[in-house]
C-alpha cells in the first residue's frame, strides 16, 4: 500500500466534482444466475463515466452492497478505480457494524478508492453517543476519508454532528431523511469545509429544497440508467431554468417515483430494469430484491421513452 491519502485533497476533489455534475452510484452487474459479471460491470462503469459524473460511488445501496461478499466487493471497487483512472473520485460503500466495515475499508484501500461512504449500521437502533463511536472506531482502522450516511436508524443531532466533524478523516455527511429543519441546523453547525450531500431517494425531486438549505450536491439513481436525463436536469437546475426543471419533474421524475413506490425494493430493481432496457449489461437483482413485474416493466419502458424524448435522446 502507498502513503496515507491527502484528506484535504480528496475533500477538494469531491467539492469540485459535486459542483460540476451529479454523483453516480453504479449498479453491480450480475449474470442471470446471480453471480458477479466483472466484464459486464467494467463495460457498464465505462458507460457511466462517459456520462461525466462528479464522483462515482461503487458498492453502495444502488450497487447492492448488502448482497456482496468480500471477494465480489474487491472486484467491484478495483474495476471502478481502474476505469476512473484518477479522473473522478471513487468513494466505496462500507457498512454493517464497525468491525465488518473495517474489513471492507481495508479492501477498498487496497483497491485504490479515494474515500468511503459509511452506510447505516445493521439492524439495531442506537443512541447518539453510539453513532459517534461507530465512526470513531472505523476512522481509527482506515486511512481513507469517511462520509457518514444518515438514513433509516441513523440520524445525527447537532451535538453529535459537531463531534463527528472533529473525528480525523470524517469529511462529510450524506442525508437520506429529508428532514430539512434538522438538516439546516446541521449545516449551520458544521465547519465550512465539511461536505453535505442530498441522498434522498430520487434526489432530484427534492433538489431545490436541499439546495435552499445549503446542500446542492446530490446522488442520482437516474444517472445509473439515463445520464442524458440526469445531466439535463442538473444543468437546468444549476442554470435556474425552472421551466425545464418543472417539466422534467412533472413528466418524468414524479411518475418515476410513483412507479418506484408500488413495490418495496423498486428503488434498486427498477433502476436495474431501466438500465437493461438501455442495453446495459447489469443483469438481475439479488434476493431479497425482486425484478419488476411485466406490467410494471411496460410502464417503466413507456416512462423511460418519455423522459429520453424530453431531453432529445432515444432508448
Amino acid at each position: 500500500m502507498g502513503g496515507a491519502p491527502d484528506t484535504e485533497a480528496v475533500t477538494r476533489r469531491l467539492r469540485d466534482g459535486m459542483t460540476g455534475g451529479v454523483l453516480s452510484f453504479p449498479l453491480t452487474s450480475l449474470h442471470d444466475d446471480g453471480s458477479l459479471d466483472p466484464d459486464g460491470f467494467r463495460a457498464y462503469v465505462a458507460a457511466q463515466l462517459a456520462g461525466a459524473p462528479g464522483a462515482v460511488f461503487p458498492a453502495c445501496g444502488t450497487g447492492e452492497f448488502f448482497s456482496l461478499d468480500e471477494d465480489e466487493y474487491r472486484t467491484v471497487v478495483t474495476v471502478t478505480v481502474e476505469e476512473a483512472a484518477g479522473h473522478v473520485p471513487v468513494v466505496a460503500g462500507v457498512g454493517y457494524g464497525w468491525a465488518q466495515a473495517a474489513r471492507f475499508a481495508r479492501i477498498a484501500e487496497e483497491a485504490g478508492a479515494d474515500a468511503l461512504l459509511v452506510l447505516p449500521h445493521y439492524l439495531v437502533a442506537a443512541p447518539q453517543d453510539g453513532l459517534v463511536a461507530q465512526l470513531e472506531q472505523l476512522a481509527a482502522r482506515t486511512r481513507l476519508p469517511l462520509i457518514a450516511y444518515q438514513r433509516g436508524q441513523v440520524a445525527f443531532g447537532v451535538d453529535a454532528l459537531r463531534r463527528i466533524t472533529e473525528i480525523p478523516g470524517v469529511i462529510g455527511l450524506k442525508d437520506g431523511h429529508s428532514d430539512l429543519d434538522r438538516l439546516q441546523r446541521l449545516t449551520l453547525a458544521a465547519p465550512e469545509d465539511f461536505l453535505f450531500f442530498n441522498g434522498a431517494a430520487t434526489a432530484e425531486i427534492q433538489a431545490r429544497a436541499y439546495a435552499a438549505v445549503g446542500v446542492p450536491a446530490y446522488s442520482s439513481a437516474v444517472h445509473a440508467f439515463a445520464p442524458e436525463i440526469a445531466n439535463a436536469f442538473f444543468e437546468a437546475l444549476r442554470d435556474g431554468d425552472d421551466g425545464t426543471v418543472d417539466k422534467l419533474l412533472r413528466d418524468f421524475y414524479v411518475p418515476l417515483v410513483e412507479l418506484r413506490d408500488r413495490v418495496p425494493g423498486y428503488a434498486v430493481s427498477l433502476v436495474k430494469a431501466a438500465a437493461r432496457l438501455r442495453g446495459r449489461p447489469v443483469g438481475p437483482v439479488r434476493a431479497p430484491l425482486t425484478d419488476p413485474s411485466a406490467a410494471d416493466l411496460a410502464d417503466l419502458r413507456t416512462l423511460l421513452v418519455t423522459g429520453l424524448d424530453l431531453v432529445g435522446a432515444a432508448l
